[in-house]
């Protein structure tokens, strides 16, 4: 059987099996255009470690729950998170959770996890649902209504009001221009300071965000306010540590992005496939209906069992993070390779949820693979990793669900929505997977009778 463990070695790594690929660019067409049948090829070929060079960089790739498990585990401290986040992110996101390791990691998730206690949590949702319900009323039916840019307006909002936790009028405007902006600058190809370009910008809102955030924290210190900002200000570990106001700053400018980024992605993925097979639509709006309630209560999270579900296989089939990619801290032994200290390596769980080994019939929409009697996700602990694993899996992940299936939920008893006639979806898959067209849809009242039409054929 093959190991599923890291073996720190004092060795220098033999050759890892692989190819460069294309003079110049190595790879990068291929993850441009769709990287999972490039993914199945290596993996076929070369096994679960391998390298490749994509986008000017020889990266080590972790094909498949075994390899991929062994990163996020991360057991003897191989892997370092923060310079492939760095890679990734710039300096636009620099010293939030995600761009720090090892102890300096744990100390500060251990101080920022106080801000998301189910108690926590149960009070954002209720800021939160007045603010989905305020953005969805501007969802009229229109030929140009596109889901992502309106989701995404929609998420900037909620982050606004439930991590500031008021209405700050004109700011928010200027607030959530500056982080679209740093978001933008982290998918930059040209990734040097020229005036005009994404990153030069990025630069300026990244020192916006600071001048904005800077002044306001010793103010939530003096008080003790319901939102994310003051929860953090306030946040202690068990020791009774708290964070200083720099790092105060650098995990709300990072929070805020991520609250929003990936959730947009997942919602927009979701409502795709609602619209695609109506018939889940149905069955998720019966459940909403059901619950007597136009806004989800805290206690209802667990009653959307379809919906749960389909929020499972979206992310299984469109990963809002495919791809996590770490640096090696150390030489290590990956089920039996040596990868060498210093080596960028990704691990890939975007493959892992579509390997047929592990998921029938994988590019088929079936959000049964979750329930109950089949549980499809537990055949292998790293089977389905959406938001990691490990010492860095994804310290909002409850929070992301929990906003999700509220505004999925306020807007199925608000509307139905169907895809033009013979839509097929496309994503641009750099940085993140998102529809190229925005994803049109016909958007009616709720109460509206479905159309009938052939079912599509599998895949997205």
């Amino acid at each position: 059987m093959m190991p599923t463990a890291a073996t720190v070695v004092g060795v220098r790594a033999e050759a890892i099996p692989g190819s460069g690929g294309p003079p110049l660019l190595g790879y990068t067409l291929r993850y441009l255009r769709d990287p999972a049948p490039h993914w199945r090829r290596r993996y076929d070929r070369y096994g679960p470690v391998s390298w490749e060079r994509t986008f000017g960089l020889r990266v080590v790739t972790l094909l498949g729950p075994d390899a991929t498990g062994v990163a996020l585990r991360n057991q003897d401290s191989a892997f370092a998170n923060g310079p492939g986040q760095e890679l990734l992110a710039g300096p636009f996101f620099r010293r939030g959770l995600t761009m720090l390791d090892f102890d300096e990691h744990r100390h500060h998730r251990r101080i920022v996890a106080a801000a998301f206690t189910p108690e926590r949590l149960r009070g954002y949702l209720t800021t939160m649902n007045p603010a989905i319900a305020r953005g969805l009323a501007g969802w009229q039916p229109d030929p140009a209504f596109r889901v992502y840019p309106a989701m995404k307006r929609l998420t900037l909002q909620i982050a606004i009001e439930i991590f500031m936790g008021e209405q700050i009028g004109p700011a928010a405007d200027r607030f959530n221009g500056a982080l679209y902006d740093c978001l933008r600058a982290a998918a930059s190809v040209v990734r040097v300071p020229v005036p005009g370009l994404r990153w030069s910008r990025g630069l300026a809102a990244r020192r916006r965000l600071e001048e904005f955030l800077r002044p306001l924290v010793p103010v939530r210190r003096a008080a003790d306010g319901p939102d994310l900002f003051s929860r953090l200000c306030h946040a202690r570990d068990e020791d009774g540590n708290a964070l200083d106001d720099e790092d105060v700053v650098n995990h709300m400018i990072l929070m805020m992005a991520a609250a929003h980024d990936t959730s947009t992605g997942t919602m927009t993925s979701m409502m795709y496939f609602l619209a695609r097979y109506p018939a889940w639509q149905d069955a998720c709006r019966r459940e909403s209906r059901a619950l007597g309630a136009d806004m989800l209560g805290y206690g209802d999270l667990g009653r959307l069992t379809a919906l749960d579900q389909v929020m499972r296989e979206s992310l299984r089939l469109i990963t809002p993070v495919p791809i996590l990619v770490r640096k090696a801290a150390r030489d290590v032994d990956v089920l039996g390779v040596r990868v060498p200290a210093d080596s960028l390596v990704a691990a890939i769980p975007g493959f892992t949820h579509q390997m047929r080994e592990y998921w029938p019939d994988p590019e088929r929409f079936d959000p049964e693979r979750f329930a109950a009697h089949r549980r499809e996700d537990k055949i292998h602990p790293y089977a389905w990793q959406p938001f990691g694993g490990g010492p860095h899996t994804c310290i909002g992940l409850h929070f992301a669900g929990q906003q999700i299936k509220a505004v999925l939920h306020q807007l199925l008893l608000r509307r139905r929505w169907s895809l033009p006639d013979g839509y097929r979806l496309s994503l641009d898959r750099f940085p993140l997977p998102v529809p190229r067209d925005g994803l049109p849809v016909r958007l009616e009242p709720a109460e509206t009778p479905k159309r009938t039409s052939p079912e599509p054929p599998a895949g997205p």
